[in-house]
């Protein structure tokens, strides 16, 4: 099971639900059936308008990765989906990273709610699950849109066991907030109280999965058509910006532009994530 408790997932579905009303949108949640587990899915913004997809990473929520985004609603129907095994709504079940699973569970997610023309946007972990996807079938999806992804390059072990792993590990041993602080300051940008606060719950609460995370290979992507945007960041300790953006050139033939963002950490700050915002706000109107 992916909570350890009963008490410890509904201190995290409090906070959820704390994060969700502070956004003051107007939304409607739907739980769809998939092969793979129920899947909650929020959603934002006239359904009239292009279908935007929001993936969020490891460790992650919907109301946190809608947060980062506050304005796609103005030109998209937005649905930010809950991903599978994570603090959030939807089912505890853990897929394979090294299967397509991740890609067909998203793809089964997009016929449920009946989209074509799918912009997706995917965070991190929400990155791997993206290029599965497009691995799995691009017929749904127009354009995609990576934001420091997991799955085109892995950053130094030692650096990140040292500077990750073993505070995390201290962390979730001995709750001491100095360890989780230690973790934030690495991976974000900047951070506010909720994502401390919410964080901490996590790896307090849930069984995470540590397991080495995989690369993708030259010719699993070489027929890939989708246009694709990646965000790469400079200071990314997982997955470092400039190695990044080297390996997607190589990588993708549809590789439509690669954004550096100088002195940024894995999860980019507010200024940057206005950035992005409005990157796909403007190909929108092309």
């Amino acid at each position: 099971m992916f909570f350890k408790s009963q008490e410890g997932k509904s201190k995290i579905l409090s906070l959820y639900n704390q994060k969700l009303k502070e956004l003051q949108v107007n939304y409607s949640e739907k739980l769809l059936e998939t092969k793979f587990g129920t899947t909650n899915v929020i959603c934002v913004g006239d359904a009239n308008l292009p279908s935007l997809v929001l993936i969020h990473g490891t460790g992650g929520c919907a109301p946190q990765i809608l947060e980062s985004f506050p304005n796609l609603a103005s030109k998209y129907c937005v649905y930010a989906v809950d991903v599978l095994a994570q603090p959030n709504k939807s089912a505890e079940n853990r897929l394979d990273m090294k299967s397509l699973d991740y890609g067909e569970w998203l793809l089964e997610v997009i016929i449920k709610l009946r989209l074509k023309d799918v912009t997706l946007v995917g965070f991190s972990f929400g990155g791997l699950i993206s290029v599965k996807a497009l691995e799995f079938s691009e017929i749904p999806i127009k354009e995609v849109f990576l934001i420091a992804p997991v799955y085109i390059v892995n950053g130094n072990p030692i650096l990140n066991v040292w500077k990750m792993f073993i505070p995390l590990k201290k962390f979730i041993k001995t709750n001491n907030q100095a360890y989780i602080k230690k973790v934030m300051k690495v991976l974000f940008s900047e951070h506010d109280d909720f994502a401390l606060n919410f964080m901490s719950l996590t790896f307090q609460n849930c069984n995470m999965d540590f397991s080495p995370l995989p690369i993708i290979s030259k010719d699993k992507v070489k027929n890939i058509k989708t246009p694709i945007t990646i965000f790469a960041a400079e200071k990314d300790i997982m997955f470092p910006g400039k190695k990044m953006i080297k390996r997607a050139k190589q990588l993708f033939p549809s590789l439509e532009e690669a954004v550096l963002f100088e002195g940024s950490k894995h999860v980019p700050s507010a200024t940057d994530f206005r950035k992005i915002e409005d990157l796909i706000l403007d190909k929108t109107e092309q």
